[in-house]
């Protein structure tokens, strides 16, 4: 067995080869090939413990999380936890994984791959909300894969916004770096926008104008309670695609908006549906509200794994 820890982990396969496994793995999810029991969800005191399992034709991997949104205050990252990866014919684990990483990494390629196919070709500037490790990972993959030449970042502690514009711009050097004062001005500049926050109300006001016309990935409300984008949007959606369909009774992105009327169920479609329209239509507006789930972590492990042992990357743990 070897553990992979950060470095391994970004650096064993491609930005590409990232994206191409998360969009086939929205496929998969389609198809149904795969086994994954609903994740255990433990809550005490606004922190949650996730455990993930899943199986597919090639691997079965479980991931363990922990979620504690107060962990910035203490300089301690929001996400922390182990992915094991075994051997599908034998049981056997073969890889070891940070699962802050994995999870970092693979949620990024999901909400690139939704860039891929949802932003209109040539846009060129692309908006952050949330300036924390999911973040960082969040902007590299959209901006590598897309190409974007304008990154607008806000988060309301500036100190947190200044320091992820200083580390991106090591991994994005033809990416020119805007610290933006406000939300507003943030939507004023971007084309594309991507949420990664904890907020427990909307990081928008409720202005259309400044909405409309606009694309969005929303990757940052996990819980029933808990909603980063305000009723005005979902007035502007033909739309609203989502990664998982458990998304409608864990996101309250997801749930105010049916409860309240604002879209209906039939608006509701997963990605990999989409994807799987030849028709698809192109729409002014849009957004994407992605989860996560336990079948992006087995196909995102397996990738890094077989990539790293072409490459001899990662540390052998004796058993």
């Amino acid at each position: 067995m070897i553990y992979l820890g950060k470095e391994d982990i970004c650096c064993a396969a491609s930005i590409g080869e990232w994206l191409d496994a998360i969009e086939a793995a929205l496929h998969l999810y389609e198809t149904k090939d795969f086994q994954m029991p609903e994740r255990l969800h433990v809550e005490r005191e606004d922190n949650v413990l996730l455990l993930m399992p899943c199986f597919t034709e090639q691997a079965f991997a479980t991931k363990l999380v922990t979620l504690f949104p107060r962990n910035p205050d203490r300089g301690v990252p929001v996400l922390n936890g182990l992915v094991v990866l075994n051997d599908i014919e034998t049981g056997v684990p073969v890889a070891l994984l940070d699962g802050a990483t994995l999870t970092a990494m693979r949620t990024a390629a999901v909400a690139s791959v939704g860039i891929r196919h949802l932003a209109p070709d040539g846009v060129r500037s692309l908006g952050l909300v949330g300036a924390g490790v999911q973040g960082y990972h969040q902007a590299w993959l959209a901006c590598a894969s897309k190409g974007f030449t304008d990154l607008y970042v806000f988060d309301r502690c500036t100190e947190r916004a200044q320091t992820l514009a200083e580390s991106l711009s090591d991994v994005l050097p033809e990416t020119r770096i805007h610290r933006a004062q406000s939300v507003e001005e943030l939507l004023t500049e971007s084309q594309v926008i991507i949420t990664a926050t904890t907020a427990s109300k909307p990081v928008f006001p409720e202005r259309r104008e400044l909405l409309e016309g606009r694309h969005f990935f929303a990757i940052g409300s996990y819980q029933p309670d808990v909603r980063e984008l305000p009723e005005a949007l979902f007035g502007l959606l033909d739309t609203v695609l989502i990664d998982t369909d458990h998304a409608l009774a864990e996101s309250g992105d997801l749930i105010v908006p049916l409860r309240n009327g604002w879209i209906e169920a039939s608006q509701v479609m997963t990605l990999g549906r989409f994807l799987c329209d030849e028709d698809r239509p192109k729409a002014a507006t849009t957004l994407f509200k992605s989860v996560g789930m336990a079948l992006f972590d087995v196909c995102a492990a397996k990738l890094v794994y077989d990539k790293a042992v072409q490459k001899g990357l990662g540390q052998e743990i004796k058993t």
